[in-house]
């Protein structure tokens, strides 16, 4: 194999062809440090925290694959990842998922000692959410916590300290990240009964789209109720209105359970967490610059 292909093969496994993953991971971590910065983030923090998201990302979607070596051959949509087919090894699966946590861990260096503690935590919760689809009903939840855990990592990088805007902007993505990954479980739902991993949409049972509706619903409440403690203006809270016009859209996608819809409306977060980035940034430039 020429080093052109295995780059090719590696940048697969690492979903780089894929970003919808990196971009869900870095909304809520954005979101984080324009609260902690009251909109003008430290742009050494910014940089290093949208590389380390990248960086992150990729070593998570291996570690996954290389969880899932076995499952993956069973499932409709992942049949034909590198791991499955054979074109990259479990070794070298293994030793790219290493060397890419050791190049997140590094560009965290620079930053303040709470930060670099949870960089730790952040790093366990990556390596070990693959493995909690074989036991946990709701993996969801834990995936959630995983992909939220940028926001008070964001906050001690800024400022140093973790108040509770942080664990609540955390609580409302957690909500978030269930309401999205239930619906792209919903995709796999089938194959999933067969293998007999646990998924949220196969706990929700015939209740999966009440289940993502609901969560969505205390994601944006929770929302608002931050944009209450905080004060802020009317641009954060447009931003919240078109994302619930977004989120009505998904509902009409996964109400017939067809997989190529609910992939649709889980993609569609994406436009989610860009206007409600777009609300936080606007609403904290207008105040500053009142």
């Amino acid at each position: 194999m020429t080093f052109k292909n295995r780059m090719i093969n590696y940048a697969k496994l690492m979903r780089l062809n894929k970003p919808i993953g990196i971009l869900l991971l870095l909304w809520p971590m954005l979101w984080g440090l324009w609260f902690a910065a009251k909109g003008v983030p430290d742009l050494m923090i910014l940089g290093i925290f949208i590389m380390g998201t990248v960086l992150m990302r990729s070593a998570g979607c291996v570690i996954n694959d290389y969880a899932d070596q076995k499952i993956d051959p069973y499932v409709e949509r992942t049949k034909s990842r590198p791991l499955v087919i054979g074109t990259v090894t479990a070794k070298e699966a293994l030793l790219l998922a290493a060397g890419l946590s050791f190049c997140a861990f590094l560009l965290i260096l620079p930053l303040n000692y709470l930060t670099i503690m949870l960089s730790v935590i952040a790093l366990f919760l990556a390596a070990s959410y693959p493995f909690t689809k074989r036991f946990f009903a709701m993996p969801q939840a834990y995936l959630g916590v995983a992909f939220s855990f940028g926001i008070p990592m964001a906050f001690a990088a800024q400022t140093e300290e973790l108040p509770m805007i942080a664990w609540l902007l955390m609580l409302a993505t957690i909500f978030w990240v269930i309401a999205y990954d239930t619906a792209y479980a919903m995709v796999d739902k089938a194959d999933d009964l067969k293998i007999g991993i646990k998924t949220s949409a196969i706990t929700f049972g015939r209740f999966d789209v009440a289940g993502v509706m609901f969560c969505h619903i205390i994601f944006l409440s929770i929302m608002i109720w931050i944009g209450v403690m905080q004060q802020l203006g009317v641009a954060f809270y447009i931003g919240l209105a078109v994302a619930l016009q977004l989120i009505i859209y998904q509902y009409r996608l996964i109400y017939h359970r067809e997989p190529a819809s609910c992939f649709k409306a889980f993609l569609n977060n994406n436009r989610v967490g860009t206007v409600i980035f777009i609300g936080i940034a606007i609403d904290f430039l207008t105040t500053s610059g009142a």
